[in-house]
């Protein structure tokens, strides 16, 4: 996983947004759609992403913090670890990516168009505002089991990329309470764990503004590419 991959693990994971007899009780198509729901719903969405992921320089801690207007079509992810990434901050709409780099103070902003398939596992960033969808849309997803009682099962999703979509496989974690991710990982194509990252304090409804989402250092040199 190349670092650039990494910038835009934490987008992927809120695509997430897991006795054999109760997994077949819920299809993945119902989960999806439950978490799609989840989402819709809320004002806002918020919450923390840690673990480990192997990237350029080996094994490395992963820190971020993720906020999301669904409605506004927007998400901010601030990078707080590993360190040769901390303080960045990418923040994508429906329209481009802004990515704030710490270490030149530089703002470089691509169209989605422009961005669609750079990222994780050939996921789109043009379909950032519906992750659901892209997630149904390239990739084979299935349930592989759950754990817990009703009302707080824990189902665990595979998601195999389709013919054509590069990458491995990837594994996800949705609670049934509040229908939300829980944890997430990322396999290489000979199925290595290549990330695996835990979701926590997950918070809505907090009242976070468009504005504050967008917000960027003011005397950053812009460059559109």
């Amino acid at each position: 996983m190349t670092t650039r991959s990494l910038t835009f693990l934490s987008l992927s994971v809120l695509l997430a947004l897991s006795g054999v007899s109760i997994a077949q009780t819920q299809t993945a198509d119902a989960i999806l759609a439950k978490v799609a729901a989840t989402q819709k719903s809320a004002k806002d969405i918020s919450f923390k992403v840690s673990g480990k992921a192997t990237l350029d320089a080996g094994d490395q801690a992963i820190d971020l913090d993720i906020q999301s207007i669904p409605a506004a079509n927007l998400a901010r992810v601030v990078f707080n670890a590993p360190d040769v990434l901390a303080d960045n901050i990418v923040v994508v709409d429906d329209k481009e990516v802004r990515n704030y780099l710490y270490l030149t103070n530089q703002v470089t902003v691509t169209s989605v168009n422009k961005a669609a398939g750079q990222d994780l596992s050939g996921l789109d960033l043009s379909q950032l505002s519906n992750l659901v969808s892209a997630l149904k849309t390239r990739y084979d997803v299935k349930v592989l089991g759950s754990s817990g009682s009703a009302g707080s099962r824990l189902y665990q999703l595979a998601a195999s990329p389709k013919n054509g979509v590069q990458g491995g496989e990837s594994r996800v974690w949705i609670s049934e309470n509040g229908w939300r991710p829980t944890r997430f990982q990322s396999l290489d194509s000979a199925g290595k764990v290549v990330a695996d990252l835990n979701v926590s304090d997950y918070k809505v409804n907090t009242g976070l503004t468009a504005a504050r989402l967008k917000q960027l250092p003011k005397d950053a040199e812009v460059v559109r590419q």
